[in-house]
Protein backbone atom coordinates (compact mmCIF):
# COMPACT_ATOMS: atom_id res chain seq x y z
CA UNK A 1 0.00 0.00 0.00
CA UNK A 2 0.92 3.96 -0.59
CA UNK A 3 -0.18 6.86 0.31
CA UNK A 4 0.93 10.48 -1.28
CA UNK A 5 0.49 13.91 -1.24
CA UNK A 6 0.65 15.63 -4.36
CA UNK A 7 0.41 18.90 -5.42
CA UNK A 8 -0.49 20.26 -8.76
CA UNK A 9 0.80 23.09 -10.82
CA UNK A 10 -0.27 24.91 -13.98
CA UNK A 11 -3.82 26.39 -15.69
CA UNK A 12 -5.92 23.39 -12.91
CA UNK A 13 -8.64 25.36 -11.47
CA UNK A 14 -11.95 26.22 -13.06
CA UNK A 15 -11.01 23.21 -15.60
CA UNK A 16 -13.13 20.47 -13.42
CA UNK A 17 -9.42 19.18 -12.34
CA UNK A 18 -11.00 18.11 -9.21
CA UNK A 19 -14.15 16.36 -10.23
CA UNK A 20 -12.07 14.61 -12.75
CA UNK A 21 -9.72 13.76 -10.25
CA UNK A 22 -12.27 11.96 -7.92
CA UNK A 23 -14.24 10.44 -10.42
CA UNK A 24 -10.43 9.05 -11.46
CA UNK A 25 -9.65 8.06 -8.26
CA UNK A 26 -13.41 6.44 -7.34
CA UNK A 27 -13.08 4.53 -10.73
CA UNK A 28 -9.30 3.11 -9.36
CA UNK A 29 -10.88 2.04 -5.62
CA UNK A 30 -8.63 5.07 -4.15
CA UNK A 31 -9.00 6.58 -0.79
CA UNK A 32 -8.00 10.24 -0.28
CA UNK A 33 -9.34 13.49 -1.03
CA UNK A 34 -8.61 16.01 -3.25
CA UNK A 35 -8.94 20.62 -2.73
CA UNK A 36 -7.89 23.83 -4.24
CA UNK A 37 -5.33 25.74 -2.36
CA UNK A 38 -5.74 29.28 -2.48
CA UNK A 39 -2.09 29.73 -4.50
CA UNK A 40 -4.23 28.17 -7.76
CA UNK A 41 -2.66 24.67 -7.61
CA UNK A 42 -4.80 21.51 -6.77
CA UNK A 43 -3.67 19.01 -3.89
CA UNK A 44 -4.59 15.49 -3.50
CA UNK A 45 -4.01 12.42 -1.17
CA UNK A 46 -3.87 9.06 -3.19
CA UNK A 47 -4.08 5.84 -0.81
CA UNK A 48 -4.24 2.46 -2.59
CA UNK A 49 -2.05 -0.09 -4.03
CA UNK A 50 1.19 0.72 -4.71
CA UNK A 51 0.86 0.55 -8.97
CA UNK A 52 -2.96 2.29 -8.81
CA UNK A 53 -1.46 5.39 -6.98
CA UNK A 54 1.49 5.37 -9.70
CA UNK A 55 -1.46 5.63 -12.06
CA UNK A 56 -3.59 7.96 -10.74
CA UNK A 57 -0.15 9.84 -10.46
CA UNK A 58 -0.05 9.36 -14.37
CA UNK A 59 -2.87 10.72 -14.98
CA UNK A 60 -2.90 13.76 -13.18
CA UNK A 61 -0.04 14.51 -15.02
CA UNK A 62 -1.94 14.82 -17.72
CA UNK A 63 -5.27 16.04 -15.86
CA UNK A 64 -8.55 16.47 -17.82
CA UNK A 65 -8.66 18.02 -21.51
CA UNK A 66 -9.17 21.28 -20.31
CA UNK A 67 -5.91 21.34 -17.90
CA UNK A 68 -2.27 22.70 -18.66
CA UNK A 69 -0.36 20.72 -15.73
CA UNK A 70 2.83 22.40 -15.62
CA UNK A 71 4.60 20.69 -12.43
CA UNK A 72 3.21 17.56 -10.05
CA UNK A 73 5.23 17.45 -6.84
CA UNK A 74 4.54 14.06 -4.88
CA UNK A 75 5.79 13.00 -1.33
CA UNK A 76 4.85 10.03 1.23
CA UNK A 77 2.15 10.70 3.66
CA UNK A 78 0.20 9.23 6.14
CA UNK A 79 -3.10 7.02 4.91
CA UNK A 80 -6.48 9.25 5.38
CA UNK A 81 -8.95 8.69 7.93
CA UNK A 82 -11.85 8.55 6.57
CA UNK A 83 -13.07 5.70 3.57
CA UNK A 84 -13.70 6.66 -0.21
CA UNK A 85 -12.55 9.88 -2.29
CA UNK A 86 -14.13 12.97 -1.84
CA UNK A 87 -13.26 16.67 -2.25
CA UNK A 88 -12.19 19.17 0.33
CA UNK A 89 -13.34 22.46 1.00
CA UNK A 90 -10.44 25.38 -0.52
CA UNK A 91 -7.12 25.95 1.68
Amino acid sequence: MKTVLVRVTGRVQGVWFRGWTEDQATARGLKGWVRNRRDGSVEALFSGPDATVNDMIEACRRGPSAARVDALTQREADPPAEPGFHQLPTA
